[in-house]
């Protein structure tokens, strides 16, 4: 499972002219669901999300001490299936690697569902799964963060 996790100042996704998913201060998290993904992938992909440290602490103004869980702020989630694209081939993306999308969409859903138990789902906004989006994200730095379940464990 992969995910670009940006901070931001605000996000939203628009689908069909009408916006579906928007947030303040917080982070835009761009989700690849692999074929080989299972609820470890999850649970990591929940727990890194939720505490990776891309916030200042308020108090001292020191950066990168706050997670996006313990400072209170609010989660944009996209799905993105061309994150799992494999490109050293040619100049076509090649997306074998990104789960089809019935299994994709339980999986996506069962994420939403674990991010939202172990959070606030009232903080937590989504786009629509396989729609075409608009995601404006005003990124915060700018911070843009891979995130990777299985760093160096796929085969290539």
């Amino acid at each position: 499972m992969r995910a670009v996790l940006q901070r931001v100042t605000r996000a939203s996704v628009t689908v069909d002219q009408q916006v579906v998913g928007s947030i303040q201060k917080g982070i835009c998290v761009l989700l690849g669901i692999a074929t080989d993904d299972v609820e470890k992938d999850l649970d990591f992909m929940v727990n890194k999300i939720l505490n990776i440290r891309v916030f200042e602490d308020e108090k001292t103004g020191a950066m990168w001490k706050v997670g996006t869980k313990e400072a209170g702020l609010e989660i944009l989630c996209v799905s993105q299936f061309t994150l799992q694209a494999q490109t050293n081939k040619g100049n076509k993306p090649d997306f074998h690697r990104a789960m089809r999308t019935e299994e994709a969409k339980a999986t996506y859903e069962l994420f939403l569902s674990k991010l939202g138990k172990a959070y606030c789902p009232t903080k937590i906004q989504d786009g629509k799964f396989g729609a075409m989006m608009s995601v404006e994200i005003v990124n915060d730095g700018p911070v843009t963060l891979e995130l990777d379940s299985r760093k160096f464990t796929y085969d290539n």
